[in-house]
């Protein structure tokens, strides 16, 4: 991190969904208005902005973060995944394609975060249990109430991505 910028300014530095990227920035600028508002990534989503809803969840070095409690040197040198880079060649990607094929979303506010969420679960335990996606998918907040529609969306993203291996 570069702070010989004048003014109380900033550079941060990042790998954003497998592209470098770096800005110069206020120092108390948190990551969701970096993501957001600097760099174009819309897909993250502002919603409580204290971290308890997870809509605005990235994957910080492959580790569930709320964008919107973190500032943004807190990701200077890492690596930050968020839903848009889910999507390597354009198209879906297999659990964005689940949420898709099982109704995973209702209004869609939550699901950038979900798709996150699950991401780092499968990466993890690439079969996961119905105990083990509940609990990770407990630290975000669905308004609508399709956990069910959520569960299954998961389950099936495990599918997919077993059968592209």
């Amino acid at each position: 991190m570069n702070t010989d910028h004048g003014a109380g300014r900033i550079t941060v530095s990042m790998e954003l969904d497998g592209r470098h990227r770096s800005e110069e920035i206020p120092p108390h600028t948190v990551l969701l208005d970096l993501l957001r508002d600097r760099m174009g990534n819309t897909g993250v989503k502002a919603s409580c902005e204290r971290g308890v809803c997870g809509a605005c969840t990235t994957l910080i070095d492959g580790v569930p973060t709320a964008s919107c409690s973190l500032f943004a040197f807190s990701a200077d040198g890492c690596s930050v995944e968020t839903v848009a880079g889910q999507s390597g060649s354009g198209e879906p990607g297999p659990v964005q394609r689940a949420f898709a094929e099982c109704g995973g979303f209702q209004c869609g506010y939550c699901t950038p975060g979900m798709v996150m969420l699950a991401t780092a679960l499968l990466r993890e335990h690439p079969a996961p249990t119905d105990q083990q996606i509940r609990e990770w998918i407990s630290s975000n907040i669905c308004r609508c109430t399709g956990y069910g529609m959520i569960l299954d969306s998961v389950r099936r993203a495990a599918e997919l991505i077993r059968e592209e291996a």
